[in-house]
């Protein structure tokens, strides 16, 4: 299956919510994941207690400083001290926040639910690039790795052409649906949990 799937999707997206640029992902956490691997960056970061549990377990992944803060987050968090913003749960139109990078699931939870995926929102042509490289284990999309010098470390976190495919009908039902509203609430405290202690 062709690749054009991919880009057509990663289109509807990016025009929906109203990025100049768009990186598909095979889940929101990788998509955050490779936002922390691109910035990487030296500041401790700070989570919300009230998130997915994977996001913060990334910072232990990557090596990086970080630690809790208090937030009562609708739809969407930065992550603190970045321009990384967890927007798992949004969906609204023309909410792209400028110079940010903005983190979109498509878990089987969320308004488009292909049941696994994610996107990265984005206006800025280098990172557009790079992210894209690094999404797809160092490699051009368009071209068959094998005919490819690859000079870049990546990571095998590209969306499908199914899952884009999949996304695509479900986008053509719902994307001018009003969606579930999402904050802080639905999710438990992880500072308390076992795992974070």
């Amino acid at each position: 299956m062709s690749f054009k799937n991919v880009e057509i999707f990663e289109n509807k997206i990016a025009n929906f919510f109203g990025s100049k640029f768009a990186v598909s992902t095979d889940s929101c956490t990788h998509a955050i994941e490779l936002c922390l691997r691109y910035l990487y960056p030296s500041k401790k970061i700070f989570f919300p207690k009230n998130t997915y549990v994977g996001v913060p377990m990334l910072a232990d992944k990557l090596n990086l400083k970080w630690g809790w803060k208090d937030e009562k987050w609708f739809d969407y968090y930065y992550i603190g001290n970045t321009n990384i913003i967890d927007a798992a749960v949004l969906w609204k139109k023309n909410s792209y926040i400028k110079k940010t990078f903005m983190c979109i699931s498509f878990q089987f939870r969320k308004h488009i639910n292909i049941g696994r995926g994610g996107i990265i929102l984005l206006d800025s042509k280098n990172a557009y690039e790079k992210l894209l490289k690094l999404s797809y284990d160092g490699r051009s999309r368009d071209i068959p790795w094998r005919n490819q010098n690859i000079k870049l470390y990546g990571y095998h976190y590209y969306m499908t052409p199914e899952s884009a495919k999949y996304g695509i009908e479900i986008y053509k039902r719902k994307y001018n649906i009003k969606p579930k509203l999402w904050s802080y609430n639905d999710y438990p405290d992880l500072s308390k949990m076992r795992v974070f202690k």
